[in-house]
């Protein structure tokens, strides 16, 4: 056998062993769990095991370290305000509270960024430790905390340790959580004491969660194996500039540097000493030939240069990537869906169109869902501001961190969105020895050892090597222990030997100040202190909006975001090429931003931040700007209407539900003439319909499996195995070609991928696709061989037809033969899975830890974004993780929403109390002055010193 087939079927045998000691120890798990949850005997003591856990709220407890008393008032739905007369006080007490709603996710949070989930779970969690090691997080913040981050977050961050602790202090596992009773029965595990360090390392997984393109640049490189340039390049069409706009409308650099452009059209080069980048190939897959081709300038000046032969036609590159993919998919659902899909919704619309007044702000981030959600609602108070305690801010933040990340404060409020900014690049590195080739030198690695410990198992040491541009990823499987042995390069490549590795070259590998950003944004007071905390906010980069209780609404694009000395950071880049390293950052100055523009409201939704422009190539994978356009529509519909935009307003435009590919291909749909009365009664639903996507609309459910299969016919079935959903397997070409296939030289192949990370996922990227070539009912995508006993396709209606047809069938095995009785909510379901011991294992467990599922409305594309994967299966994979509207001519009637409930504890009354209400799209008032506190206030507890 070949080296990589050993090497592959070791790796397998070991997983296997692997799966068979941790089914061993769900077994415990679930033992205990039946008692826990009163199955069988042992019913009363269950009831006191679940409550030993649960926070107290009410009374008084003493907290050694506390300088003064502080209040915890809690409202109905458990959500904490927090008052102090320190900062100190305040972040301890916030450390405290949080510990007792969610140590265990804090615990499993920090575990995952420092590599050490084998500690709690077993042997299982060993792939996913060794990459989390190679990757360096923990050891990264460790070097922030040293050496970046100021003096006063340092402070912030121990006092807010010392709370954490001060919670953990003479308590057993079973008095933290309901999950270490389990735990401590199937392993003997015991939590630790809580670090600054672990604070600081979970940024990095949100960085990693919005990395940007590192999956496309992953999967462009996999489709060279069946597809050619052209075909590539039709699947990431350019940004649509002249239909869906830019953020950045009326914006400019700093003022005492150039203007990019003066919103006539007119283009100026940028100043400062950073150097510029040239355009990126056309629809970012113009470098993929295997070549030194050139590619159309889309992203700055000048024209796009090939990557040396980064990616080629050759199987071994495709079994590398495909091997790289397995190991980031396979990450604990903690770090979210891996950024596919990823995206979010925020628009702030300015008091000359809000019915205040004063500026009303949006936001709805889009991640993955969890249990307990990522969000974590808080308000942190001085009771006097002052020098001594300088906060009076509310919002969401994150369990285990300090401050709030979203929110307001007294007199300014902000919101996030994925910029989808470029920052990770990966690199082929030719391998020599102890060492990787670097021009015309061998450079040595940075190398370290690492020692995971393994619950129930021996520990196991691993070595991790890093080049000049980042940690070796190859060496964390053995499907790339071996990268590019066959790899197609140009001619003047290295000689391969015994093969070309991967590494990755991203900004949150480097210590950075995003912790000094958070604190700096919770009290400044007006747009120059934002600014000024937003250039702190390096890693991840996001589209910062602000709206201040003055009148001014604006919007900053930070980040530490690279320039290339060559390349477009599109596919993977030769690593012995110098002239492929990152050069320099974009200076802060020269970032986007916009301030109180003319038009009078700003929208941020993944779409591109600036137009062809701009100097600097930002990245040449943005989406592609539909829900962007479809929130732009609204808010002008209002006001070219004369109307004055409310706060209930705000809310209807977050739950639309308008699919705007159903309103391009409806019409076309309607036109095809079906025989078929089963086909042609279920097209009938099509006929009237509003494109409105609701929990309860048939129209909806048919028209989405319309849409899946247009997709799986004409792309799905065309993409690599690697891309395609594990286990559905076609009989296909070798070759690659999009058109009818011989059936003399078809083999088959079976997918890789699971069935939410798989292509096509049908979201914007794919309405662009298609959009593209709607009116060329002969393009060669139209074209399907036979399936099924079905003729082929040639033509677009052709397999329109078809589509039509398999969605008829598949509602009605899904659904039954009755459509009045479809829905796209029976369909379209939200499942809310506990972060670890919920998400595999024996059903019992996930029935104790679990909740729903949830009928949802909404879909991928929409306003209302509950993501869906089109190659997979309808069940929501992504969700609004939050909803907040903020008014900032009356705080107090601001508005907010979790997905779930402030609690992590199973059967606790916040487990999941906000999700009905989020389901259907309500918000919860969201108290912030004195009065509204305490008129909203349950439970209060007094922490004394």
């Amino acid at each position: 056998m070949p080296p990589n087939t050993t090497a592959s079927s070791g790796q397998q045998s070991g997983k296997s062993g692997r799966k068979k000691g941790r089914k061993v120890r769900l077994l415990l798990i679930v033992l205990v769990l039946a008692l826990i949850g009163g199955v069988g005997f042992g019913a009363f003591w269950s009831i006191s095991t679940v409550r030993a856990s649960f926070p107290q709220t009410k009374g008084s407890i003493t907290l050694e370290g506390l300088s003064g008393p502080v209040d915890v008032k809690r409202d109905g739905y458990g959500i904490p305000q927090i008052y102090a007369s320190s900062d100190a006080d305040l972040f301890m007490a916030q450390g405290y509270v949080q510990a007792q709603d969610r140590f265990y996710e804090m615990d499993v949070r920090r575990h995952m960024t420092a590599g050490r989930l084998s500690e709690m779970f077993g042997e299982g969690q060993i792939d996913n430790d060794e990459f989390l090691r190679t990757l360096g997080w923990h050891r990264v913040a460790e070097e922030e905390y040293k050496s970046t981050i100021s003096a006063e977050t340092k402070k912030y961050l121990d006092a807010y340790a010392k709370g954490v602790n001060a919670y953990l202090a003479g308590k057993d596992g079973e008095e933290i959580s309901l999950e270490y009773a389990a735990l401590g029965f199937a392993n003997d595990y015991r939590p630790e004491e809580w670090t600054p360090i672990d604070s600081l390392a979970w940024l990095k997984a949100m960085a990693w969660d919005l990395r940007g393109n590192m999956q496309d640049e992953i999967d462009r490189a996999l489709m060279t194996s069946r597809l050619g340039p052209k075909q590539i390049a039709d699947l990431y069409p350019q940004y649509p500039y002249d239909r869906n706009k830019a953020i950045v409308q009326e914006g400019a650099y700093d003022e005492l540097t150039q203007t990019w452009t003066d919103g006539s059209g007119t283009s100026q080069s940028a100043g400062g000493s950073t150097q510029g980048t040239g355009g990126t190939g056309t629809g970012g897959a113009g470098t993929n030939t295997g070549g030194t081709g050139t590619g159309t300038g889309t992203g700055g000046t000048g024209t796009g240069t090939g990557t040396a032969g980064a990616s080629s036609d050759s199987s071994a590159v495709q079994t590398q990537l495909g091997g790289l993919y397995e190991v980031l998919e396979d990450l604990p659902e903690a770090v979210g869906v891996n950024g596919n899909g990823i995206g979010s919704n925020s628009w702030v619309v300015s008091g000359s169109h809000t019915i205040t007044g004063k500026p009303l702000l949006a936001n709805d981030p889009h991640l993955s869902a969890s249990l307990p959600s990522v969000w974590y609602q808080m308000g942190l108070h001085c009771k006097s501001v002052s020098q001594k305690c300088q906060y009076d801010v509310a919002g969401y933040t994150f369990a285990g961190m300090p401050g709030v990340v979203i929110g307001h404060n007294q007199d300014i409020s902000w919101g996030m969105t994925n910029s989808g900014v470029d920052v990770t690049d990966l690199y082929l590195e030719k391998l020599t020895g102890d060492g990787y080739q670097y021009g015309s030198k061998v450079l040595p690695f940075e190398s370290r050892e690492e020692t995971i410990q393994v619950a129930g198992g021996s520990d196991k040491k691993i070595v991790v090597r890093t080049t000049n541009n980042g940690p070796l990823l190859s060496d964390r499987s053995s499907e790339l222990v071996q990268v590019g042995k066959k790899a197609g390069v140009d001619r003047d490549a290295p000689d391969r030997g015994d093969g070309y590795g991967i590494s990755l070259r991203w900004t949150a590998l480097e210590p950075g100040t995003t912790m000094d950003a958070v604190f700096a944004m919770n009290k400044a007071a007006d747009w120059n202190g934002f600014r000024k905390a937003a250039a702190l906010f390096d890693v991840p980069s996001q589209n910062l909006i602000y709206a201040d209780t003055k009148g001014h609404i604006g919007y900053q694009l930070p980040g530490k975001i690279p320039t290339r000395g060559k390349g477009d950071g599109s596919v993977p880049a030769p690593g012995w090429d110098t002239r492929y390293r990152w050069n320099g950052w974009i200076d802060q100055d020269e970032l986007p931003y916009e301030y109180d523009p003319d038009r009078g409201y700003i929208v941020t939704a993944n779409q591109a931040v600036v137009d062809e422009k701009y100097p600097y190539t930002l990245t040449t994978d943005w989406g592609y700007g539909t829900r962007a356009q479809r929130i732009t529509s609204l808010i002008e519909s209002k006001i070219k209407g004369g109307g004055k935009i409310s706060t209930e307003d705000m809310r209807q435009m977050q739950m639309d539900n308008s699919s705007e590919i159903a309103k391009l291909l409806v019409p076309l749909l309607l036109k095809i003439d079906v025989k078929d009365k089963h086909i042609r009664e279920a097209q009938k639903l099509l006929e009237g319909w509003d494109y409105t996507q609701d929990a309860d609309s048939a129209a909806a459910a048919y028209f989405n499996s319309v849409w899946r299969n247009i997709l799986k016919l004409a792309f799905g079935n065309k993409l690599p195995k690697e891309l395609r959903v594990k286990g559905q397997c076609l009989s296909v070409e070798p070759v690659d070609s999009t058109g009818p296939a011989d059936e003399d030289r078809r083999v088959r192949e079976c997918g890789k991928r699971d069935a939410d990370q798989a292509q096509p996922d049908g979201g914007d990227r794919w309405f662009e696709v298609v959009r593209r070539i709607i009116d060329d009912q002969d393009n060669a995508w139209w074209s399907t061989p036979a399936l099924r006993n079905q003729d082929a396709a040639d033509t677009r209606d052709e397999l329109f037809a078809r589509a039509m047809r398999d969605a008829r069938w598949e509602l009605t095995a899904k659904l039954g033969k009755d459509i009045d009785t479809w829905s796209w909510g029976r369909l379209h379901r939200l499942f809310l899975k506990n972060q670890t011991l919920g998400t595999e294992g024996p059903g019992l467990v996930k029935y104790l830890l679990n909740r729903g599922p949830w009928k949802l409305g909404g879909g991928e594309g929409t306003v209302n974004a509950t993501g869906w994967n089109a190659a997979g299966g309808y069940e929501v994979v992504w969700v609004p993780s939050m909803r907040m509207i903020v008014n900032l001519g009356d705080l107090d009637k601001s508005k907010w929403i979790n997905v779930t409930g402030a609690s992590g504890h199973a059967y606790n009354a916040h487990y999941t109390d906000q999700t009905g209400k989020w389901a259907k799209g309500e918000l919860l008032t969201w108290s912030f002055s004195d009065k509204a506190v305490q008129e909203s206030t349950s439970d209060t507890l007094l922490l004394k010193p």
